[in-house]
């Protein structure tokens, strides 16, 4: 049976359905991998990929097709191609072939679907401004119908929210992390210029070279320090007693 229409007949269902699979979603990628999913379930697509905005800029931040080189490094201006259009003016974009001819389209090297005839990119929505868009592709001419433009849309409604939301907590959790590391730099830093009288730039210096050289990330590397420092007091301490 077909899923559109399966899903026509009963909204609820497909509410259960996406509100469902993003519920079990843990972290910003997976909601998004789930969002794939859904989407190339209601369109059975080739392509189906989803951009999503920081700053000036639409990141590809999930695809259906494996883009290990592209996918959070792809990224282009808000009005840039055609999905740059679609967040730029919230609407939605339907081109059956020739896609690539298309004055707005924007070409990438490191994707293949860019030859590909059809396309469809639809915003997605959070509280009334653009978050990012979902673009589906296929191989040969495609007619997207009304009511498969209205599904998709519909979808960038409801889940650019909780895009939104797991983007938000992904990048709070990486400030969290960099706190962190700074902390625990700046206490090995300290370390380094108690026990080798070197001032605050030199131990930096230092902590970054040895950084390179066993190539150990700072924090990794200022942790073994701070570990060194810990165990080499214990033992004073023991000694002493």
């Amino acid at each position: 049976m077909d899923t559109l229409l399966s899903i026509e007949e009963s909204p609820f269902e497909f509410l259960h359905e996406i509100g469902g699979r993003l519920a079990t979603a843990d972290g910003f990628h997976e909601v998004l991998d789930r969002v794939v999913e859904f989407v190339s379930g209601l369109v059975r697509c080739d392509s189906c990929l989803i951009y999503v905005i920081d700053g000036e800029y639409l990141v590809l931040r999930a695809s259906k097709n494996a883009h290990p080189d592209a996918v959070d490094r792809l990224k282009l201006r808000v009005g840039q191609g055609i999905t740059g259009w679609v967040a730029e003016h919230n609407e939605p974009v339907a081109i059956s072939e020739k896609a690539a001819q298309d004055p707005r389209f924007q070409f990438f090297h490191e994707l293949p679907e860019d030859s590909y005839e059809a396309f469809l990119s639809v915003p997605l929505m959070c509280r009334g401004r653009v978050v990012g868009a979902i673009n589906i592709q296929h191989r040969l001419p495609h007619i997207y119908r009304r009511k498969d433009i209205r599904m998709i849309s519909a979808v960038g409604f409801l889940v650019g929210a909780e895009i939104e939301l797991a983007r938000m907590e992904e990048v709070n959790s990486n400030l969290t992390d960099q706190l962190r590391t700074r902390k625990v730099v700046e206490r090995a830093k300290g370390i380094l210029q108690r026990d080798l009288g070197l001032n605050e730039e030199q131990a930096y210096l230092a902590l970054q070279k040895q950084s390179r050289q066993k190539r150990k990330a700072m924090k990794e590397l200022a942790e073994a320090i701070i570990l060194g420092a810990e165990v080499r007091e214990t033992s004073r301490r023991r000694g002493v007693a």
